[in-house]
């Protein structure tokens, strides 16, 4: 240990600083020092990655490297607390780098505008003690689990959607040793579900304080190792924000033998093996782009129909219209077209007739038994549900012209009113 010009072994003032962690039992002077001299990367600087960097700056991590290659939008603020609305446009790692150095200008930060490959994980990852999986998405997590396990480093993992919560730290060593290891992600998930199945906040929502609460949890479990107050065990931190209580855990399974990534594979098999792997591929493919999706078959003037053509048959006076909105509930509650009754997609699945019961649009006809046939229109929020409703109609023969709106309502609010919310 090196003493400063005082004699001291921190610099004076962090002894003011941090005193507050430093005399806790079990923490002392040694742990503020290791944390000194630790180093950690956190891979994603969002809704987990900025809480998880807000409380690693502010406990004294010597040094924090930022690796992401996104930039901050506006839908990011409500969770991803390090950026603010003038960082909007600006890369997230700049942000937060400035953010924390804002917190704590005393450690050193490392932004890394990079996305995250096979071939550069290795490289970009090995200089530092630990590293945190603050990403969303399977391919990354694959990839930073055979990557740990390659540089022989704990890989603190966190996950956040809708009210829930998950967090594990995977590859953990067990005894002084350091020869025995926790399980990778690979031991309990060898197999990753369909792209379809996997979900994003963007589809599935998520509560920003939800992301805090995981965030920092990563924190505390990469100081608790750094400190050596982790009590070795690995587990899995279940968390939901409604339940009572929302915290469960769970005991890991032991190390798979049979795993490609930590079973039986040899170091220069697995470096291989992650320089080699196509990490999109095995998940099943790229996550899909729903939006893109939902304008598919625009042209299909059988099926579906555009915004603006839509808005022109709601003017027509003696053209009767019912305007089915299959979003869920809370989505028809944030904002929906006049008119419009809502039938949740599963209940419309399970019981076509119901949209029978959707407001006639036009004002000449009295109810189904007067005037012509009634056009069917089928709406969601991207365009990609309303096909699946419209072709369940159209099956059903209880409408005669059933379409569907191209891009759902957010192309409605491209193309025909701005004034719509998009969310």
């Amino acid at each position: 240990m090196t003493h400063d010009s005082s004699g001291t072994l921190l610099p004076l003032e962090d002894y003011k600083r941090y005193g507050r962690q430093m005399i806790l039992d079990g923490f002392g002077l040694p742990g503020q020092l290791s944390l000194r001299k630790a180093s950690v990367a956190v891979v994603g600087a969002g809704g987990l990655g900025c809480p998880a960097l807000q409380y690693l700056a502010a406990a004294g991590v010597g040094t924090i490297a930022i690796v992401d290659h996104d930039c901050v939008e506006t839908s990011n603020l409500q969770r991803q607390v390090l950026h603010t609305e003038a960082e909007v446009g600006s890369p997230k790692v700049l942000s937060a780098a400035g953010a924390i150095k804002r917190i704590n200008s005393s450690i050193s930060v490392i932004p890394i505008f990079e996305a995250l490959t096979s071939t550069n994980a290795t490289a970009l990852l090995a200089p530092y003690d630990i590293i945190l999986d603050c990403t969303d998405n399977l391919p990354t997590r694959y990839l930073l689990s055979d990557t740990a396990v390659r540089l022989d480093k704990p890989l603190v993992s966190g996950a956040a959607q809708k009210f829930d919560g998950q967090l594990s730290v995977y590859n953990l060593v067990l005894s002084d040793a350091g020869h025995d290891r926790g399980p990778c992600f690979r031991c309990l998930f060898p197999k990753p579900p369909a792209p379809e199945n996997a979900g994003s906040c963007e589809e599935f929502g998520v509560l920003g304080a939800v992301t805090g609460v995981i965030g920092a949890l990563q924190a505390m479990e990469a100081i608790k190792i750094i400190t050596r107050l982790h009590d070795r065990k690995p587990m899995m931190l279940m968390y939901n924000a409604l339940s009572v209580p929302p915290f469960r855990s769970i005991k890991l399974r032991s190390r798979r033998p049979s795993c490609p990534a930590c079973g039986t594979i040899s170091p220069s098999e697995c470096v291989s093996q992650i320089n080699e792997q196509d990490y999109v591929a095995f998940c099943g493919g790229p996550r899909p782009d729903w939006v893109a999706r939902g304008m598919e078959g625009a042209e299909d003037g059988e099926k579906r129909i555009r915004a603006k053509d839509l808005k022109n048959a709601l003017n027509v006076p003696e053209r009767r219209v019912r305007i089915v909105d299959v979003r869920p509930s809370t989505e028809f509650g944030i904002h929906h077209l006049p008119g419009s009754i809502n039938i949740p997609l599963k209940e419309l699945v399970a019981n076509p007739s119901l949209s029978n019961q959707a407001t006639l649009h036009s004002g000449s006809a009295e109810g189904d038994g007067a005037g012509g046939p009634t056009d069917t229109y089928v709406i969601c929020r991207l365009g990609n549900d309303s096909q699946i409703a419209a072709d369940v109609l159209r099956g059903s023969a209880v409408q005669s012209v059933v379409k569907d709106l191209v891009g759902g309502l957010r192309a409605w609010a491209t193309e025909v009113d701005p004034e719509f919310p998009v969310y």
